[in-house]
């Protein structure tokens, strides 16, 4: 059987197990071609097939991200689709492999960006880590992508804030370091102690770096 032929849909199964174990079986095989036959039905005509591929990738992405890591603009076109599920899968893939195509994605920021804005949780959830880690990268890509960062942790719910503190950290340096932790010092007033025992951690962290 072809990479292809061992998704969920093919095999009749409505649940992300076999999605997970070809992932696992892909990496473990360090096999490029599946790889590269799961992506190429990205843009398969049914949907299902297109929200299985994306689920594989992402797994793979989680495992061994260089194997996904050539299909970054693939994962960026798909931010544009009208499907809700290949949005913030593509997000979910493109958080695994910000770090090692940041100068890929970085010319791509404002797509991200207006896909968080209005997508879901968890693609919110994974843009922040992927602007995050491309904002990492240097300087310049810092000065314009932080403030927005910031945006993001001024105006998230509360219990977003120490899982947005702990991704956007990586992305401090010592020119944003103040403005972070003043950010979540004005947000410990909405948390609870377990929640802010993880902002503390976090601040600990960016003032001993």
């Amino acid at each position: 059987m072809t990479a292809l032929e061992r998704i969920a849909f093919y095999l009749g199964r409505r649940d992300e197990v076999p999605n997970q174990e070809l992932a696992r079986q892909l990496v473990e095989a360090n096999d490029q071609a599946g790889v590269k036959e799961i992506a190429e039905n990205l843009w398969h005509k049914n949907v299902n097939v297109q929200s299985d591929c994306i689920k594989v990738l992402y797994e793979v992405g989680y495992l061994k991200p260089e194997m996904i890591a050539d299909y970054a603009g693939e994962f960026v076109k798909l931010l544009s689709s009208k499907h809700n599920r290949l949005v913030w899968g593509a997000m979910i893939a493109l958080s695994t492999i910000a770090s090692l195509k940041a100068d890929e994605l970085y010319p791509h920021r404002d797509k991200i960006i207006k896909a968080i804005d209005k997508g879901s949780v968890i693609t919110v959830d994974g843009g922040v880590m992927v602007l995050a880690e491309i904002a990492s990268n240097n300087v310049a890509y810092r000065h314009e992508i932080f403030p927005y960062l910031l945006t993001i942790l001024k105006t998230c719910r509360p219990k977003s804030v120490p899982q947005y503190a702990e991704k956007i950290a990586v992305a401090v340096a010592s020119e944003n370091k103040a403005d972070f932790i003043a950010v979540l010092e004005k947000r410990l007033e909405d948390m609870l102690p377990s929640q802010a025992a993880r902002i503390r951690k976090v601040v600990k962290l960016v003032i001993n770096r």
